[in-house]
C-alpha cells in the first residue's frame, strides 16, 4: 500500500508539474509573438522592447509572479539556445552560463516534455514550443522530488511500524491457535510408543474433544487422528475376525471334503455292491435268477457308476481350469435337440418349447458340454417332479447374452436347499435312498451344469416356489458371423409338433 501510494502521488505531482511547464511555455510564446516590431532588430520606438533584438527577447521572466528557478530561453532554427534566463530568489532574472545553456540544447520545439539536469540549478522539467519564434521553458523538479522522498520515508516508517504491530499480533494469535496442535502432536507421540503390532490393541489414547473440533485446522487434524485410531483398532478386530473366519472356513472345507469323500464312496459303493451281488448270485447258479435280468442290472449299475466317475473327472478338470473346446453353437438347435431327447426318456412329463428367436442364438463354446448343461437341467426336472409335470424350455437373445430357461410347475425346491442346490452331492433326500432304480440322482448334475457354465464365462441361478421352478443360464453371445443352419428338430418320423401360430409354445407328441 505504501509503494502504491508513493507511485500514485509521484504520478500526480509530475503531472501537475508538466501542466505548469506547458502553461508557462504557452505564456512565454505568447509574450514573444505579441511583442511590437516589424522584424529582427527593429523596435516600435516606445514601450517595452524598444531598441531590442527580437531574436533574443526574453521579456517573459521579467513578468511578475514567476516561480523562483523558472528558466526561459529562445532557440534558433537548429535548436541551439541563443538566450536564456532564470528567475533568481531575489525575483530578478539572470542570464544562464554557457554550460547551463548547453544542458538545454537539442530539444525539439514540439511540446514534448523532457527531464534535464542544469549545472548549478538542479533537475528541471523542460519543454519547447515552435510557431515562428521557438521558445523553451523549464521549471525545477526539486520540490516535487523532495515531496516524493519525504512521502516515501513517511510511508516506509508507517508500513514498518504497521507490519511490526501486525506481526506481533499474528505471532501471539498463531501461538495460541497452535497450542491444540501441540497437544495433538503429543497424543500422536504417545500412540507411536504403543504396541500397535499386538493382537490386543484397545484403549488407545484419544485426542481431547476440545482439540478435535471441525472449527479449526488443528481440530480437523485431531479429529482425523481419532478416526485413524478408530480405524486401527477396527482393522485389528477385523483381522482377528478374519483369522477366525479363515479357521472356520478351513474347518468347513475339511468338513466338505470329508462329506464329499463319503458321498462319492457311497455313490460308488452302491453300484459296486449291486454288481458284486449279482455276480455272486450268478456264480452260485441261483435257479430263480434269470441271466438276462442279472446282466441288465449289472450293465445298468455299471453305466451309473461310469457316469458318476465321468462327472467327477469333468469337475476335477474344470476345477483345474483346463480349456474346453470352442466353436460356434446355436443354442436354439441345441435346446430343441435336448428337449426331444428328454421327451423320449420321460414320456410321463409334458415337454414344451417356447417360441424360439427368429435368428440363431449363437455362442462360442463346447457344444457337447453345453448340451450336457441343458440335458442335466431337463433331467433334474424329470427326476424331481411327479408325473404329469409340464417342463418348458426357452432360448432368448438379449443384448450381449444368450439365455436358456428351464421352467417346471412341480412342487419346487425346499427353501433350505435352494442356496446349496449347485453344490456337489446336494440332494433333498439326505439318506440317499431311492424309491426305485433310476429314481433321483447322485447330486452332481446341477454342480456339473454350474461348472460348465462358469467355464464358458456365463452365469446360472435358480428360483423356486411351489408350482414354479426356473433355472436360468446366461452365456456371452458369440461375435456376429454368417447365419448357420436352423435349429435341429426331432426326427419327423418319430415326433410331430402340434401346429402353432406365432407366440405359441411347441408341444411334442408321439405320432
Amino acid at each position: 500500500m505504501a509503494f502504491t501510494t508513493v507511485l500514485a502521488q509521484r504520478a500526480y505531482l509530475l503531472g501537475d508539474l508538466d501542466r505548469r511547464v506547458g502553461d508557462a511555455a504557452e505564456r512565454s510564446r505568447d509574450g514573444v509573438l505579441g511583442g511590437p516590431g516589424v522584424g529582427p532588430g527593429v523596435g516600435p520606438g516606445v514601450g517595452p522592447g524598444v531598441g531590442t533584438d527580437l531574436g533574443t527577447d526574453l521579456g517573459f521572466p521579467d513578468a511578475r509572479g514567476q516561480p523562483v528557478g523558472t528558466i526561459s530561453a529562445r532557440l534558433d532554427d537548429g535548436g541551439a539556445v541563443v538566450a536564456a534566463k532564470v528567475v533568481s530568489r531575489s525575483g530578478a532574472p539572470r542570464d544562464l552560463g554557457v554550460a547551463q545553456r548547453s544542458a538545454l540544447a537539442g530539444i525539439e520545439p514540439d511540446g514534448s516534455l523532457h527531464t534535464r539536469t542544469v549545472p548549478g540549478l538542479g533537475t528541471y522539467r523542460v519543454t519547447a514550443l515552435g510557431g515562428g519564434r521557438p521558445v523553451l521553458t523549464a521549471l525545477p523538479m526539486d520540490d516535487v522530488q523532495d515531496m516524493i522522498s519525504r512521502l516515501a520515508v513517511v510511508e516506509g516508517v508507517v508500513a514498518a511500524a504497521g507490519l511490526t504491530v501486525v506481526g506481533s499480533v499474528c505471532a501471539v494469535v498463531v501461538r495460541r491457535q497452535l497450542r491444540p496442535l501441540g497437544r495433538v502432536a503429543a497424543t500422536a507421540v504417545e500412540i507411536s510408543r504403543s504396541p500397535l503390532g499386538h493382537a490386543e490393541m484397545t484403549g488407545l489414547t484419544r485426542v481431547l474433544e476440545r482439540d478435535a473440533g471441525a472449527g479449526s485446522e488443528a481440530g480437523q487434524v485431531g479429529a482425523a487422528l481419532n478416526r485413524l485410531i478408530d480405524h486401527a483398532e477396527t482393522s485389528v478386530a477385523q483381522r482377528l475376525r478374519g483369522e477366525e473366519e479363515l479357521r472356520e472356513e478351513k474347518r468347513r472345507g475339511e468338513e466338505r471334503m470329508r462329506r464329499f469323500l463319503a458321498d462319492a464312496s457311497h455313490e460308488l459303493r452302491t453300484p459296486l455292491a449291486s454288481i458284486a451281488g449279482y455276480a455272486e448270485l450268478m456264480d452260485r447258479g441261483a435257479q430263480w435268477l434269470e441271466p438276462a435280468l442279472a446282466w441288465r442290472r449289472v450293465s445298468a449299475e455299471s453305466a451309473r457308476m461310469t457316469g458318476l466317475v465321468e462327472d467327477l473327472l469333468l469337475l476335477a478338470r474344470l476345477d483345474e481350469g483346463r480349456p474346453l473346446g470352442s466353436s460356434e453353437v446355436d443354442l436354439a438347435a441345441l435346446v430343441t435337440e435336448a428337449v426331444w431327447e428328454a421327451r423320449a426318456t420321460g414320456e410321463d412329463h409334458t415337454w414344451q418349447l417356447d417360441p424360439l428367436p427368429d435368428s440363431p442364438a449363437l455362442v462360442a463354446g463346447d457344444e457337447a458340454r453345453l448340451h450336457q448343461v441343458v440335458a442335466n437341467l431337463l433331467a433334474n426336472a424329470r427326476a424331481h417332479t411327479p408325473a404329469g409335470t409340464t417342463v418348458v424350455a426357452t432360448v432368448e437373445a438379449t443384448g450381449m447374452y444368450r439365455t436358456i430357461r428351464v421352467r417346471d410347475d412341480g412342487p419346487g425346491i425346499p427353501p433350505a436347499l435352494l442356496p446349496s442346490v449347485f453344490e456337489r452331492f446336494t440332494r433333498a433326500d439326505a439318506s440317499r435312498s431311492r424309491v426305485s432304480p433310476g429314481h433321483g440322482g447322485s447330486g452332481l448334475g446341477l454342480a456339473v451344469a454350474a461348472a460348465i457354465t462358469t467355464a464358458h464365462h456365463g452365469r446360472i441361478h435358480a428360483e423356486s416356489a411351489p408350482g414354479r421352478t426356473e433355472f436360468t443360464v446366461e452365456l456371452p453371445a458369440a461375435a456376429a458371423r454368417a447365419p448357420v443352419a436352423g435349429p435341429r428338430g426331432p426326427d419327423p418320423e418319430e415326433c410331430v409338433p402340434v401346429p402353432r401360430t406365432a407366440g405359441e409354445a411347441v408341444v411334442f407328441h408321439r405320432r
